[in-house]
């Protein structure tokens, strides 16, 4: 790793890991404000939840979680923290490298004294670090709105803990995809169709996966594979989902490096 790519990568990305951070703290505090009005209202909830078709239901979640409790409520805004983050997590990855090429750059940092496998170890490692602080900042806020709103209920604090920290896991799968991806198109001009692309497409087919009966759609997706829902239920993620969830992250990865050592940079004429 090279210390000044590694602080170039972060000081470019500051501001935006800021708008993220605080826009799904946003997110998150907002939801937690209601949540004493919510479970106080439960019987009319329960009442007004019935009314829905039970595929819908099955497609957000909400007929298979206990959403008057503290975990549970948490788990359903989890799912909604996940899409975002999963954006974020995607457009790191998409633009890692595709974003000098545009720009007609990577050859002139190329031509410094440096390799390429140091030069993707500092651009991912600064990446993952902003991630990191995203999720620290989420973190942060999540645990000041339980205990503000969580209208005297109680609640597994090490349950949430290792909800949270499933986060990091889960926006590494985003970022290694969304490197792999842009290596191996021609040209990524903006990453912004292809991350909300990647984030919402992902959570499509996770929110459907339960209403199309025996197509098991949460193999391929990350929403499934660290499901929230599934985790405050069963206090663990699905053991052989998660396997193919690292896996999918370590081949993406591996596969990355090889195919940038190899990668024909654009150079300015």
């Amino acid at each position: 790793m090279r210390a000044n790519i590694y602080l170039h990568e972060f000081r470019t990305r500051f501001k935006s890991v800021l708008i993220w951070s605080l826009s799904v703290s946003a997110l998150v505090v907002f939801f937690f404000s209601i949540f004493p009005t919510f479970a106080d209202q439960s019987e009319l909830m329960n009442e007004l939840l019935s009314k829905y078709p039970p595929a819908m239901l099955e497609a957000f979640g909400l007929g298979r979680m206990d959403l008057f409790s503290v975990a549970g409520f948490y788990g359903f805004v989890f799912v909604f923290v996940e899409l975002c983050l999963a954006i974020q997590a995607g457009n790191y990855g998409f633009g890692l490298v595709s974003i000098e090429e545009n720009e007609m750059t990577a050859d002139f940092l190329l031509t410094k004294p440096v390799t390429r496998l140091q030069v993707l170890n500092s651009k991912l490692l600064s990446a993952l670090s902003s991630l990191l602080l995203t999720d620290l900042v989420v973190w942060v806020f999540s645990f000041v709105s339980i205990l503000l709103f969580n209208d005297g209920r109680p609640y597994d604090t090490g349950l949430l803990v290792s909800l949270m920290l499933s986060l990091v896991i889960f926006q590494l799968f985003f970022l290694s995809v969304g490197l792999v991806v842009s290596l191996l198109v021609r040209r990524v001009r903006s990453v912004t169709p292809y991350s909300l692309g990647l984030g919402f497409g992902a959570y499509v087919l996770s929110a459907f996966s339960g209403v199309f009966g025996d197509v098991k759609l949460e193999y391929i997706t990350p929403f499934k594979q660290l499901d929230p829902l599934y985790f405050v239920q069963h206090a663990r993620y699905d053991t052989p989902l998660l396997i193919i969830n690292l896996a999918v992250t370590l081949v993406s990865l591996g596969l990355s490096y090889w195919l940038y050592s190899r990668r024909n940079i654009p150079a300015v004429s």
